[in-house]
């Protein structure tokens, strides 16, 4: 399950560029170049961001679903879900639990998909010895992404009853609710998930370029034949699936921002003009000015307007001007998965704007890419430990971490140390429990702090306590640059 949008206070920066809860940004030549002040600058890094770049990749093994490989990281863990899909004859093994539950939601791991590979895209030149992990990871989601688009003008978009999952506690391997499947197609579509699932399957196209060939054809055509389904049936899946989604993953943004998202990742994947041309005909109608404050699993407005501002300002791709700016930074209200993605953003845009020679003007001051990568690590650092709690939201980085997590799987007793069935009722005792999770779910980043900066780590306590695949995915990218080439790029 989602965690909620539970608020804290994240950072309280003295930039007057940053005090409103949304800033968009100008782009102008370098030549205007102006130095920081030295109060600005960062500091040595006081944190190991490879040691948190490896335990943040390793996480993902934790959520898979599906026959676990013989080189499985957390090896707590056991094969589940072996036949999920027979409810519709299809075979849908695999993929990933989103968060501290047994479901397989497809809109957030489509999402967790686009974020795992954009962070491939930008920073895998410098995760060195972690970008096997990191292709991996994605490989895991995209070899799912696949068999839930078998089918033309179809995408199996959920595998599991969420509200029958939450009323039990039960680890995935054990798990014995129904494995229900739902999809969207032409008489339910759902443009929201089918959008994003063609920017995932686009964007990992490129990440396997390279080194897997046919593979990456084989996703780029699977995405331009999902993005068309997306864009000729149009419609939210919460419409149709609105008991089934929601509230867990209602697609509150409508469906607007993924199609835009998606013919922006078609767009960089193929270099086709009919995706430029797309963006340039609809992209007023599908939002590409709404200044959203936030970036996440539901709305991509602003992931989009940083993306095309790559094509606009290092590619020159001039039609794209609209696009030069986007910067967006959010203050106050946010969690977890808003302090990666932001972080991620911009890094991203530092590194687009460094490449192009620009700097970005806000409100008459100067905000350098230096400044922009500077905001981004006080982010992280928050994360990883700067912070009034003192302590790390990541588990098992630092010497203090949540123990007592909202996951399943980990707080109940694992298959090796108890090989016998713990049922579906029973298994609450452990929810309740006051003692640590016995299984250490590596790299995890749960919810949060409340807008205090309090954190009670209570397992009951899912807005702040649950981890989820979409709050590491982006931080993946913004820890490779961390740990590997800060202040460059």
């Amino acid at each position: 399950m989602a965690p909620c949008l539970s608020s804290f206070t994240l950072l309280l920066l003295p930039l007057t560029c940053f005090t409103l809860s949304l800033v968009l940004c100008n782009a102008y030549p370098g030549h205007h170049y102006y130095p920081i002040p030295h109060h600005h600058r960062p500091r040595f890094a006081s944190h190991n961001y490879r040691d948190a770049l490896t335990k943040s990749i390793i996480f993902f093994d934790g959520q898979r679903s599906g026959r676990l490989p013989s080189n499985q990281r957390i090896t707590w863990r056991r094969n589940s879900g072996l036949s999920d899909g027979s409810a519709m004859h299809v075979d849908l093994v695999g993929g990933y639990y989103d968060a501290g539950d047994n479901v397989k939601f497809g809109f957030p791991m489509a999402f967790t998909t686009t974020m795992l590979s954009w962070s491939v895209i930008e920073f895998g030149g410098v995760m060195k010895g972690e970008l096997p992990n990191a292709k991996e990871a994605i490989r895991w989601a995209t070899d799912f992404l696949l068999k839930a688009t078998v089918h033309p003008d179809t995408i199996y978009v959920q595998v599991g009853d969420a509200n029958k999952d939450h009323a039990c506690w039960e680890r995935p391997e054990d798990m014995d609710t129904p494995r229900s499947v739902f999809k969207v197609d032409k008489n339910s579509p759902g443009s929201d998930v089918a959008g994003e699932t063609a920017a995932a399957l686009a964007a990992a196209s490129l990440v396997f370029r390279r080194s897997d060939p046919n593979y990456a054809n084989l996703l780029i055509r699977r995405a331009m034949r999902v993005f068309e389904f997306a864009d000729k049936y149009r419609g939210s899946y919460s419409n149709g699936l609105r008991k089934v989604v929601c509230p867990f993953y209602c697609s509150y943004s409508g469906y607007q921002d993924e199609l835009l998202w998606g013919a922006a990742w078609l767009h960089k994947a193929t270099k086709n003009p009919m995706y430029l041309d797309y963006i340039q005909v609809n992209g007023q109608i599908l939002g590409a000015a709404e200044f959203d404050n936030f970036f996440g699993w539901d709305n991509k407005h602003v992931g989009a307007r940083i993306l095309l501002s790559k094509a606009f300002l290092v590619q020159k791709v001039q039609s794209l001007h609209d696009y030069k700016g986007g910067l967006l930074f959010k203050m106050g209200d946010s969690n977890m998965q808003y302090v990666t993605s932001t972080s991620f953003l911009l890094l991203a845009y530092a590194k687009y704007l460094t490449s192009a020679h620009r700097f970005v003007n806000c409100g008459g001051i100067t905000v350098t890419p230096k400044r922009l990568r500077a905001l981004a690590k006080r982010q992280v650092d928050y994360l990883l430990g700067d912070n009034p709690m003192k302590m790390s939201y990541m588990v098992g980085y630092g010497p203090r971490y949540p123990q007592r997590i909202h996951h399943r799987g980990s707080s109940i007793p694992s298959i090796a140390s108890h090989p016998a069935k713990i049922q579906c009722s029973p298994g609450f005792s452990f929810m309740k429990s006051q003692s640590p999770n016995p299984n250490i779910l590596v790299g995890a980043i749960v919810g949060g702090p409340d807008q205090h900066d309090r954190f009670p780590d209570q397992r009951p306590d899912y807005e702040q306590s649950e981890p989820a695949t979409y709050i590491n995915a982006p931080l993946v990218g913004a820890l490779a640059y961390l740990a590997h080439s800060f202040g460059q790029l």
